[in-house]
Protein backbone atom coordinates (compact mmCIF):
# COMPACT_ATOMS: atom_id res chain seq x y z
CA UNK A 1 0.00 0.00 0.00
CA UNK A 2 0.97 3.65 -0.30
CA UNK A 3 1.43 6.47 2.18
CA UNK A 4 2.66 10.05 2.19
CA UNK A 5 6.42 10.47 2.61
CA UNK A 6 7.84 11.76 5.87
CA UNK A 7 8.64 15.14 4.27
CA UNK A 8 4.99 15.42 3.11
CA UNK A 9 5.94 15.99 -0.54
CA UNK A 10 5.78 12.58 -2.20
CA UNK A 11 4.07 9.20 -2.15
CA UNK A 12 5.97 6.15 -0.92
CA UNK A 13 5.33 2.44 -0.48
CA UNK A 14 5.09 0.84 2.93
CA UNK A 15 8.84 0.18 2.91
CA UNK A 16 9.58 3.87 2.28
CA UNK A 17 10.60 3.47 -1.37
CA UNK A 18 9.28 6.22 -3.66
CA UNK A 19 6.15 5.71 -5.74
CA UNK A 20 6.03 7.83 -8.88
CA UNK A 21 2.39 8.50 -9.77
CA UNK A 22 2.27 8.49 -13.57
CA UNK A 23 -1.43 8.45 -14.30
CA UNK A 24 -3.48 7.87 -17.41
CA UNK A 25 -7.08 9.02 -17.70
CA UNK A 26 -9.00 5.86 -18.48
CA UNK A 27 -12.14 7.52 -17.13
CA UNK A 28 -14.81 5.39 -18.87
CA UNK A 29 -12.93 2.08 -18.76
CA UNK A 30 -15.50 0.38 -16.53
CA UNK A 31 -18.50 1.46 -18.59
CA UNK A 32 -17.15 1.14 -22.15
CA UNK A 33 -14.72 -1.82 -22.35
CA UNK A 34 -15.29 -5.53 -22.05
CA UNK A 35 -12.69 -7.69 -20.31
CA UNK A 36 -10.60 -8.46 -23.37
CA UNK A 37 -10.50 -4.77 -24.27
CA UNK A 38 -9.77 -3.72 -20.69
CA UNK A 39 -6.88 -6.19 -20.55
CA UNK A 40 -5.48 -4.79 -23.81
CA UNK A 41 -5.66 -1.23 -22.51
CA UNK A 42 -4.10 -2.02 -19.14
CA UNK A 43 -1.25 -4.01 -20.68
CA UNK A 44 -0.53 -1.14 -23.07
CA UNK A 45 -0.38 1.43 -20.29
CA UNK A 46 1.78 -0.75 -18.07
CA UNK A 47 4.19 -1.32 -20.96
CA UNK A 48 4.44 2.45 -21.50
CA UNK A 49 5.49 3.02 -17.89
CA UNK A 50 2.27 4.27 -16.36
CA UNK A 51 1.70 3.41 -12.72
CA UNK A 52 -1.90 4.55 -12.12
CA UNK A 53 -5.16 4.52 -14.07
CA UNK A 54 -7.78 7.15 -13.25
CA UNK A 55 -11.18 5.50 -13.68
CA UNK A 56 -14.78 6.32 -12.78
CA UNK A 57 -16.75 3.87 -10.67
CA UNK A 58 -19.95 5.45 -12.02
CA UNK A 59 -19.39 7.23 -15.31
CA UNK A 60 -20.29 10.78 -16.20
CA UNK A 61 -22.52 10.62 -19.26
CA UNK A 62 -25.43 8.23 -18.70
CA UNK A 63 -23.51 6.30 -16.06
CA UNK A 64 -26.72 5.54 -14.17
CA UNK A 65 -28.74 4.49 -17.21
CA UNK A 66 -26.38 3.02 -19.84
CA UNK A 67 -25.03 -0.41 -18.83
CA UNK A 68 -21.53 -1.76 -19.16
CA UNK A 69 -20.74 -4.26 -21.95
CA UNK A 70 -22.32 -7.04 -19.89
CA UNK A 71 -25.64 -5.26 -19.49
CA UNK A 72 -25.13 -4.24 -15.87
CA UNK A 73 -25.84 -0.89 -14.23
CA UNK A 74 -24.00 0.26 -11.09
CA UNK A 75 -27.02 0.84 -8.84
CA UNK A 76 -30.23 -1.13 -8.72
CA UNK A 77 -33.05 1.30 -9.36
CA UNK A 78 -30.51 4.13 -9.25
CA UNK A 79 -30.35 3.71 -5.47
CA UNK A 80 -26.91 4.18 -3.83
CA UNK A 81 -28.04 1.85 -1.06
CA UNK A 82 -28.35 -0.99 -3.61
CA UNK A 83 -25.05 -1.39 -5.52
CA UNK A 84 -25.33 -4.03 -8.24
CA UNK A 85 -22.91 -6.87 -7.49
CA UNK A 86 -22.74 -7.96 -11.15
CA UNK A 87 -21.54 -4.49 -12.20
CA UNK A 88 -18.84 -4.43 -9.55
CA UNK A 89 -17.64 -7.90 -10.52
CA UNK A 90 -16.45 -6.24 -13.74
CA UNK A 91 -14.56 -3.71 -11.63
CA UNK A 92 -13.15 -6.61 -9.59
CA UNK A 93 -11.69 -8.03 -12.81
CA UNK A 94 -10.18 -4.67 -13.78
CA UNK A 95 -8.69 -4.16 -10.32
CA UNK A 96 -7.18 -7.65 -10.36
CA UNK A 97 -5.66 -7.18 -13.81
CA UNK A 98 -4.28 -3.80 -12.82
CA UNK A 99 -2.69 -5.33 -9.72
CA UNK A 100 -1.13 -8.12 -11.76
CA UNK A 101 0.45 -5.52 -14.03
CA UNK A 102 1.75 -3.38 -11.17
CA UNK A 103 -0.83 -0.64 -11.71
CA UNK A 104 -2.87 1.26 -9.14
CA UNK A 105 -6.45 2.29 -9.82
CA UNK A 106 -7.03 5.93 -8.96
CA UNK A 107 -10.69 5.14 -8.49
CA UNK A 108 -13.50 7.68 -8.35
CA UNK A 109 -16.44 6.14 -6.48
CA UNK A 110 -18.67 8.24 -8.73
CA UNK A 111 -18.31 11.15 -11.12
CA UNK A 112 -19.05 14.42 -9.40
CA UNK A 113 -22.34 15.17 -11.12
CA UNK A 114 -24.02 12.43 -9.06
CA UNK A 115 -23.25 14.53 -5.96
CA UNK A 116 -23.68 17.91 -7.61
CA UNK A 117 -23.80 20.27 -9.22
CA UNK A 118 -24.92 18.50 -12.40
CA UNK A 119 -24.06 21.51 -14.67
CA UNK A 120 -24.29 19.58 -17.95
CA UNK A 121 -25.44 16.20 -19.24
CA UNK A 122 -28.58 14.29 -18.32
CA UNK A 123 -27.64 12.72 -14.99
CA UNK A 124 -29.08 13.58 -11.59
CA UNK A 125 -27.81 13.99 -8.07
CA UNK A 126 -28.31 10.72 -6.20
CA UNK A 127 -25.72 10.87 -3.42
CA UNK A 128 -26.51 12.75 -0.25
CA UNK A 129 -24.98 13.23 3.20
CA UNK A 130 -27.39 10.54 4.35
CA UNK A 131 -26.43 7.76 1.89
CA UNK A 132 -22.87 8.52 0.74
CA UNK A 133 -21.15 6.92 3.73
CA UNK A 134 -22.91 3.61 3.20
CA UNK A 135 -21.86 3.48 -0.46
CA UNK A 136 -18.31 4.48 0.49
CA UNK A 137 -18.14 1.72 3.09
CA UNK A 138 -19.29 -0.80 0.48
CA UNK A 139 -16.49 0.20 -1.90
CA UNK A 140 -13.90 0.48 0.85
CA UNK A 141 -14.57 -3.01 2.13
CA UNK A 142 -14.75 -4.54 -1.36
CA UNK A 143 -11.39 -3.09 -2.43
CA UNK A 144 -9.68 -3.11 0.95
CA UNK A 145 -6.81 -5.28 -0.33
CA UNK A 146 -6.65 -3.91 -3.89
CA UNK A 147 -4.04 -1.39 -5.11
CA UNK A 148 -6.39 1.60 -5.05
CA UNK A 149 -6.12 5.34 -4.50
CA UNK A 150 -9.51 6.92 -3.78
CA UNK A 151 -10.31 10.01 -5.82
CA UNK A 152 -13.42 11.86 -4.72
CA UNK A 153 -15.01 14.54 -6.85
CA UNK A 154 -14.97 14.22 -10.61
CA UNK A 155 -14.88 17.50 -12.56
CA UNK A 156 -17.10 19.25 -10.02
CA UNK A 157 -16.41 21.87 -7.38
CA UNK A 158 -18.67 21.70 -4.33
CA UNK A 159 -20.98 24.69 -4.39
CA UNK A 160 -22.66 24.47 -1.00
CA UNK A 161 -22.47 22.88 2.42
CA UNK A 162 -24.59 19.92 1.30
CA UNK A 163 -22.12 18.99 -1.45
CA UNK A 164 -19.24 19.25 1.01
CA UNK A 165 -21.08 17.15 3.58
CA UNK A 166 -21.76 14.46 0.97
CA UNK A 167 -18.08 14.19 0.02
CA UNK A 168 -17.08 14.11 3.68
CA UNK A 169 -19.56 11.33 4.32
CA UNK A 170 -18.27 9.34 1.36
CA UNK A 171 -14.69 9.78 2.57
CA UNK A 172 -15.72 8.61 6.03
CA UNK A 173 -17.40 5.54 4.56
CA UNK A 174 -14.39 4.65 2.42
CA UNK A 175 -12.11 5.01 5.42
CA UNK A 176 -14.36 2.85 7.55
CA UNK A 177 -14.67 0.20 4.84
CA UNK A 178 -10.98 -0.18 4.04
CA UNK A 179 -9.67 0.52 7.53
CA UNK A 180 -7.81 3.61 6.37
CA UNK A 181 -5.52 1.59 4.11
CA UNK A 182 -5.77 3.76 1.00
CA UNK A 183 -4.85 7.35 0.18
CA UNK A 184 -7.53 9.86 -0.82
CA UNK A 185 -7.63 12.97 -2.96
CA UNK A 186 -10.22 15.04 -4.86
CA UNK A 187 -10.58 15.82 -8.60
CA UNK A 188 -12.01 19.33 -9.23
CA UNK A 189 -13.15 21.27 -12.30
CA UNK A 190 -10.76 22.88 -14.78
CA UNK A 191 -8.73 25.75 -13.34
CA UNK A 192 -9.27 24.59 -9.73
CA UNK A 193 -7.54 22.51 -7.08
CA UNK A 194 -8.80 20.34 -4.26
CA UNK A 195 -6.89 22.69 -1.96
CA UNK A 196 -9.54 25.40 -2.49
CA UNK A 197 -12.20 23.21 -0.88
CA UNK A 198 -10.66 20.50 1.29
CA UNK A 199 -7.02 21.28 2.07
CA UNK A 200 -7.56 21.23 5.83
CA UNK A 201 -9.65 18.04 5.75
CA UNK A 202 -7.86 15.12 7.47
CA UNK A 203 -9.03 12.66 4.79
CA UNK A 204 -7.35 14.62 1.95
CA UNK A 205 -3.89 13.05 1.75
CA UNK A 206 -2.69 14.95 -1.31
CA UNK A 207 -3.98 17.72 -3.55
CA UNK A 208 -5.07 17.22 -7.13
CA UNK A 209 -5.67 20.07 -9.53
CA UNK A 210 -7.06 20.23 -13.05
CA UNK A 211 -5.23 22.75 -15.23
CA UNK A 212 -7.65 21.80 -18.01
CA UNK A 213 -8.03 22.30 -21.72
CA UNK A 214 -7.67 26.03 -22.29
CA UNK A 215 -4.44 27.81 -23.10
CA UNK A 216 -4.85 30.16 -20.15
CA UNK A 217 -4.98 27.22 -17.73
CA UNK A 218 -2.08 25.38 -19.31
CA UNK A 219 0.48 27.19 -17.16
CA UNK A 220 0.05 24.64 -14.40
CA UNK A 221 3.36 25.41 -12.69
CA UNK A 222 1.72 28.38 -10.94
CA UNK A 223 -1.11 26.19 -9.62
CA UNK A 224 1.39 23.59 -8.40
CA UNK A 225 3.54 26.29 -6.77
CA UNK A 226 0.48 27.59 -4.92
CA UNK A 227 -0.41 24.18 -3.51
CA UNK A 228 3.22 23.37 -2.72
CA UNK A 229 3.42 26.45 -0.49
CA UNK A 230 0.33 25.63 1.60
CA UNK A 231 0.36 24.76 5.28
CA UNK A 232 0.15 21.97 6.22
CA UNK A 233 2.34 20.62 3.43
CA UNK A 234 0.70 17.99 1.25
CA UNK A 235 1.86 16.35 -2.00
CA UNK A 236 0.23 17.78 -5.12
CA UNK A 237 -0.13 16.96 -8.81
CA UNK A 238 -2.01 17.95 -11.96
CA UNK A 239 -4.64 15.23 -12.36
CA UNK A 240 -6.06 16.61 -15.61
CA UNK A 241 -3.84 18.75 -17.83
CA UNK A 242 -4.51 19.35 -21.53
CA UNK A 243 -5.21 16.03 -23.26
CA UNK A 244 -3.26 15.09 -26.34
CA UNK A 245 -5.44 15.35 -29.48
CA UNK A 246 -8.12 17.29 -27.57
CA UNK A 247 -9.54 20.54 -29.01
CA UNK A 248 -8.15 23.67 -27.43
CA UNK A 249 -11.13 25.23 -25.73
CA UNK A 250 -12.12 28.56 -27.27
CA UNK A 251 -9.65 28.11 -30.16
CA UNK A 252 -11.56 26.68 -33.12
CA UNK A 253 -9.60 24.14 -35.15
CA UNK A 254 -6.67 23.86 -32.73
CA UNK A 255 -5.73 20.64 -30.92
CA UNK A 256 -3.23 19.95 -28.16
CA UNK A 257 -0.34 17.75 -29.23
CA UNK A 258 2.51 15.79 -27.67
CA UNK A 259 4.54 18.97 -27.19
CA UNK A 260 1.74 20.44 -25.07
CA UNK A 261 1.47 17.22 -23.06
CA UNK A 262 5.21 17.19 -22.34
CA UNK A 263 5.25 20.82 -21.27
CA UNK A 264 2.40 20.20 -18.84
CA UNK A 265 4.32 17.28 -17.34
CA UNK A 266 7.75 18.89 -16.92
CA UNK A 267 6.41 22.26 -15.80
CA UNK A 268 4.31 20.62 -13.09
CA UNK A 269 6.94 18.13 -11.94
CA UNK A 270 9.73 20.69 -11.73
CA UNK A 271 7.40 23.11 -9.90
CA UNK A 272 7.02 20.52 -7.12
CA UNK A 273 4.42 17.95 -8.19
CA UNK A 274 4.97 14.44 -6.84
CA UNK A 275 3.70 12.88 -10.09
CA UNK A 276 1.64 13.67 -13.14
CA UNK A 277 -1.36 12.55 -15.17
CA UNK A 278 -1.51 12.23 -18.96
CA UNK A 279 -4.65 12.05 -21.05
CA UNK A 280 -5.56 11.33 -24.68
CA UNK A 281 -8.87 12.44 -26.15
CA UNK A 282 -9.83 9.16 -27.81
CA UNK A 283 -8.66 7.07 -24.86
CA UNK A 284 -10.32 8.70 -21.86
CA UNK A 285 -13.76 8.13 -23.39
CA UNK A 286 -12.77 4.89 -25.21
CA UNK A 287 -14.42 6.23 -28.32
CA UNK A 288 -15.14 4.06 -31.34
CA UNK A 289 -16.98 4.86 -34.58
CA UNK A 290 -20.71 4.99 -34.07
CA UNK A 291 -20.56 6.41 -30.54
CA UNK A 292 -21.56 10.00 -29.71
CA UNK A 293 -18.72 12.48 -30.10
CA UNK A 294 -18.84 15.12 -27.37
CA UNK A 295 -15.20 16.15 -27.37
CA UNK A 296 -14.03 16.61 -30.96
CA UNK A 297 -12.45 13.16 -31.11
CA UNK A 298 -10.38 12.32 -34.20
CA UNK A 299 -9.09 8.82 -33.47
CA UNK A 300 -10.64 5.63 -32.05
CA UNK A 301 -9.26 4.57 -28.71
CA UNK A 302 -7.03 1.74 -29.94
CA UNK A 303 -5.33 4.09 -32.38
CA UNK A 304 -5.13 6.87 -29.78
CA UNK A 305 -3.24 4.55 -27.42
CA UNK A 306 -0.19 5.10 -29.59
CA UNK A 307 -0.19 8.88 -29.75
CA UNK A 308 3.43 9.96 -29.22
CA UNK A 309 2.85 11.80 -25.95
CA UNK A 310 1.76 8.61 -24.19
CA UNK A 311 5.06 6.86 -24.86
CA UNK A 312 7.04 10.00 -24.00
CA UNK A 313 5.65 10.26 -20.46
CA UNK A 314 7.88 7.39 -19.35
CA UNK A 315 10.93 9.56 -20.02
CA UNK A 316 9.85 12.07 -17.37
CA UNK A 317 9.44 9.26 -14.88
CA UNK A 318 12.79 7.71 -15.85
CA UNK A 319 14.58 11.03 -15.47
CA UNK A 320 13.29 11.72 -11.96
CA UNK A 321 13.74 8.14 -10.80
CA UNK A 322 17.37 8.18 -11.97
CA UNK A 323 18.20 10.57 -9.11
CA UNK A 324 17.27 10.53 -5.39
CA UNK A 325 13.58 11.29 -5.87
CA UNK A 326 12.53 12.15 -2.32
CA UNK A 327 15.23 14.83 -1.99
CA UNK A 328 13.89 16.98 -4.85
CA UNK A 329 12.62 20.55 -4.34
CA UNK A 330 11.51 23.22 -6.82
CA UNK A 331 13.96 26.13 -7.17
CA UNK A 332 13.53 28.87 -9.77
CA UNK A 333 16.51 30.74 -8.30
CA UNK A 334 18.68 28.30 -10.26
CA UNK A 335 17.82 30.48 -13.25
CA UNK A 336 20.43 33.20 -12.81
CA UNK A 337 19.32 35.24 -15.81
CA UNK A 338 15.60 35.28 -15.04
CA UNK A 339 14.30 33.44 -11.96
CA UNK A 340 10.72 34.33 -12.98
CA UNK A 341 10.60 33.78 -16.76
CA UNK A 342 6.86 34.40 -16.90
CA UNK A 343 4.11 32.54 -18.69
CA UNK A 344 4.01 31.23 -22.22
CA UNK A 345 5.26 28.36 -24.34
CA UNK A 346 8.98 29.16 -23.82
CA UNK A 347 9.00 29.09 -20.03
CA UNK A 348 11.94 27.53 -18.19
CA UNK A 349 11.32 25.57 -14.96
CA UNK A 350 13.95 24.36 -12.49
CA UNK A 351 14.29 21.82 -9.70
CA UNK A 352 17.19 20.45 -7.65
CA UNK A 353 18.14 18.15 -4.81
CA UNK A 354 18.00 19.75 -1.37
CA UNK A 355 21.69 18.97 -0.86
CA UNK A 356 22.66 20.34 -4.27
CA UNK A 357 23.80 16.99 -5.62
CA UNK A 358 21.80 17.42 -8.83
CA UNK A 359 19.57 19.87 -10.67
CA UNK A 360 17.27 19.80 -13.70
CA UNK A 361 16.25 22.78 -15.82
CA UNK A 362 13.48 22.42 -18.41
CA UNK A 363 13.71 24.64 -21.47
CA UNK A 364 10.27 24.37 -23.05
CA UNK A 365 11.28 25.60 -26.50
CA UNK A 366 15.03 25.07 -26.51
CA UNK A 367 15.99 28.59 -25.48
CA UNK A 368 19.35 29.01 -23.72
CA UNK A 369 19.29 29.05 -19.91
CA UNK A 370 21.74 30.67 -17.53
CA UNK A 371 22.19 28.63 -14.38
CA UNK A 372 23.64 29.60 -11.02
CA UNK A 373 26.08 26.71 -10.63
CA UNK A 374 26.79 27.82 -7.09
CA UNK A 375 23.53 26.13 -6.12
CA UNK A 376 25.15 22.73 -6.70
CA UNK A 377 27.49 20.93 -4.31
CA UNK A 378 31.11 20.09 -5.09
CA UNK A 379 33.69 21.94 -7.18
CA UNK A 380 32.63 20.46 -10.52
CA UNK A 381 29.33 19.64 -12.21
CA UNK A 382 28.78 17.08 -14.94
CA UNK A 383 26.24 18.30 -17.50
CA UNK A 384 23.95 16.48 -19.92
CA UNK A 385 21.15 17.41 -22.27
CA UNK A 386 18.19 15.08 -21.84
CA UNK A 387 15.69 14.71 -24.68
CA UNK A 388 12.07 14.48 -23.39
CA UNK A 389 10.98 13.06 -26.75
CA UNK A 390 13.32 10.07 -26.78
CA UNK A 391 14.82 9.72 -23.30
CA UNK A 392 18.33 9.99 -24.76
CA UNK A 393 21.02 11.82 -22.81
CA UNK A 394 24.11 13.44 -24.30
CA UNK A 395 27.09 14.52 -22.17
CA UNK A 396 28.27 18.11 -22.74
CA UNK A 397 31.20 18.27 -20.32
CA UNK A 398 32.20 19.19 -16.79
CA UNK A 399 32.23 22.74 -15.46
CA UNK A 400 33.43 24.50 -12.29
CA UNK A 401 30.78 25.60 -9.84
CA UNK A 402 30.64 29.10 -8.47
CA UNK A 403 29.73 31.42 -11.33
CA UNK A 404 26.58 31.45 -13.50
CA UNK A 405 26.92 29.78 -16.88
CA UNK A 406 24.76 29.81 -20.00
CA UNK A 407 23.78 26.53 -21.64
CA UNK A 408 22.33 26.42 -25.15
CA UNK A 409 20.21 23.35 -26.02
CA UNK A 410 21.04 21.26 -29.12
CA UNK A 411 17.98 22.63 -30.98
CA UNK A 412 15.28 25.20 -30.50
CA UNK A 413 11.79 26.18 -31.58
CA UNK A 414 8.31 24.70 -31.07
CA UNK A 415 8.54 21.01 -30.20
CA UNK A 416 12.23 21.24 -29.27
CA UNK A 417 12.09 21.07 -25.50
CA UNK A 418 15.14 19.95 -23.52
CA UNK A 419 16.17 19.22 -19.94
CA UNK A 420 19.55 20.36 -18.71
CA UNK A 421 20.76 17.82 -16.13
CA UNK A 422 23.53 18.97 -13.78
CA UNK A 423 25.21 16.65 -11.27
CA UNK A 424 27.86 17.01 -8.62
CA UNK A 425 30.54 15.16 -10.54
CA UNK A 426 31.88 13.54 -7.37
CA UNK A 427 28.58 11.69 -6.88
CA UNK A 428 29.16 9.49 -9.91
CA UNK A 429 25.53 9.41 -11.06
CA UNK A 430 24.69 7.44 -14.19
CA UNK A 431 23.45 9.33 -17.23
CA UNK A 432 20.08 11.02 -16.55
CA UNK A 433 17.18 8.72 -17.26
CA UNK A 434 19.35 5.69 -16.50
CA UNK A 435 20.53 5.48 -20.09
Amino acid sequence: MLRVSDNRRFLVRDDGSPFFFLGDTGWTLLQRLDREEADHYLRDRAAKGFTAIQVMGISEFDGLTVPNPYGDLPLEGGDPARPNDAYFRHLDFIADRAAALGLYLALLPTWGDKVGPTLWGTEREVFTPENAARYGAFLGARYRDAPVIWVLGGDRNPENDRHRATWRAMAEGLDRGDGGRHLMTYHPQGGASSSAFFHQEPWLDFNMLQSGHRRRNRDNYAMIAHDYALDPAKPCLDGEPCYEDHPVRQEEGHYFDADDARKAAYWALFAGAHGHTYGANGVFQFWRPGQPDRFGVRRPWREALDLPGAAQMRHARALLESRPLLARVPDQTLLASDPDPGAGPDRAQATRAEDGSYAFVYSASGRPVTVDLGKLSGPTVAAHWYDPRTGAARAIGQFPTGAPREFAPPSSGPGHDWVLALDDAARGFAAPGGG
